[in-house]
């Protein structure tokens, strides 16, 4: 019995145009998945200080740890259950993991209800976001793959930013909850829906691809294919040490930029208004450089997204106002709008069509490693030598992860 309900051979046709309607329609799934994040960017590490009163920055930041860590253990299975299952059940699994989320932050008795319910949220966005990423990769075909991707980053985080935007205004005039997490019971009725009434598989597509690629497959075991796109093949090696670094920046703003911008006198409102334009400008500007990617390479683009990023972290921990600090996030959006969508068509052009589901969810694993590594640094630092500490860490880190790039991989020749 198939996993899903496939077409017909025949109408089976790769290309965005060709697609529209079912990209169309992961797009706005992808969109829910974000908003599931974006419920947490602003207002989860002010209930765990303000509520909950937890004093250690490292156990405010321990929600981020458990959601980092349970999404890379979920994104290195995703790719295998995709090939085996198919894509669509992997998506539904995801987001009926999810449904949960919500009410458990919304009536969470303690702090480690909260820790709880990212456990199940990592698990979920692993399955679920993976899944939109690789579905549109398979209908779009080799051509375009940037794009593609730029569109489906650009829903999600656009979607994390105008979320964390909606909760630190709710939660400036409603409280910490429950009023902001009803975005995120509205977020996962609607994508639990959607995923199981509208959306069809994709393996299909992946076989008309693979019947066409040039050079033959492999017959790759999960070690193989994790070992090459780990440590064994320098563009995927030098791929995942740069997503991780990226996520690790990302993990460490998610969990303490809130504490940070609290101890300087911020109110929530104008929080949530920086915790809105990273995410905001990083969506936004994927749909630009996911195309440009094609055209002019990955390489360029994710070294150069690197280094932006890490003078946008430098400009927040020493800027002494709202305006640097509104600075900082716009270049640290436009360095990540750099290097998300390359990173992850760099992965798809190294990689084989008939394993590159689970090389994209090895990239992916160590990637959101990157969460947790980041917040526990970020939060152990922070405990030890201050807020503007840990920020500065991080910048310098991943300016080194941009030059280690620049001399490790090896750009494409025809990404496209």
């Amino acid at each position: 019995m198939p996993a899903t309900s496939l077409q017909e051979p025949s109408s089976v046709r790769l290309g965005l145009k060709e697609n529209w309607q079912q990209f169309s329609l992961l797009l706005l799934i992808n969109a829910f998945v974000g908003g599931m994040v974006g419920i947490e960017r602003t207002v989860v590490p002010l209930i765990g200080a303000n509520e909950f009163h937890v004093k250690s920055t490292v156990l405010i930041t321990s929600f981020v740890i458990s959601f980092g860590v349970v999404k890379a253990l979920a994104n290195l299975v995703s790719g295998q259950l995709a090939d085996r299952l198919g894509r669509k059940r992997v998506l539904v699994a995801g987001w009926l993991i999810g449904l949960p989320v919500p009410f458990m932050i919304i009536f969470a008795p303690s702090w480690e209800w909260v820790i709880a319910a990212n456990v199940l949220l990592g698990l979920s966005q692993g399955f679920a976001w993976s899944m939109t990423v690789v579905m549109k990769v398979d209908l779009v075909g080799p051509k375009g793959r940037g794009f593609a991707v730029g569109l489906n980053e650009f829903a999600g985080y656009v979607a994390v930013g105008l979320t964390a935007f909606l909760t630190g205004y709710l939660a400036s005039r409603y409280g910490l909850r429950p009023m902001p997490i009803y975005l995120g019971v509205i977020y996962g009725i609607a994508g639990t829906i959607l995923s199981i009434l509208a959306v069809r598989d994709t393996r299909q597509h992946v076989q008309l691809e693979a019947s066409r690629a040039a050079n033959p497959a492999s017959a790759l075991s999960f070690r193989e294919v994790f070992v090459l796109a780990s440590f064994k093949d320098r563009n995927l090696l030098a791929a995942s040490q740069a997503g991780l670094v990226n996520n690790l920046n990302d993990g460490m703003s998610w969990g303490i930029f809130p504490l940070f911008f609290t101890t300087l006198g911020l109110g929530i409102e104008r929080i949530g208004v920086l915790k809105a334009v990273y995410p905001i400008v990083w969506g936004v500007g994927q749909v630009v450089t996911g195309p440009l990617s094609d055209r002019w390479g990955r390489k360029g683009l994710i070294v150069g997204g690197m280094c932006v990023q890490a003078v946008g972290l430098l400009i927040t921990a020493l800027g002494g106002h709202f305006g640097w600090w509104l600075v900082g996030s716009v270049l640290l959006g436009a360095g990540t709008a750099m290097v998300y969508p390359s990173l992850i068509a760099a992965v798809s052009d190294a990689s084989h069509p008939t394993w590159r589901a689970r090389s994209l969810s090895v990239y992916r694993f160590w990637r959101d490693l990157g969460y947790a590594i980041g917040a526990l640094s970020a939060g152990l630092i922070a405990d030890r030598f201050g807020f503007s500490a840990a920020i500065v860490a991080i910048g310098v880190l991943t300016f080194m992860s941009g030059t280690f790039y620049l001399v490790a991989a090896v750009e494409a020749k025809n990404p496209a």
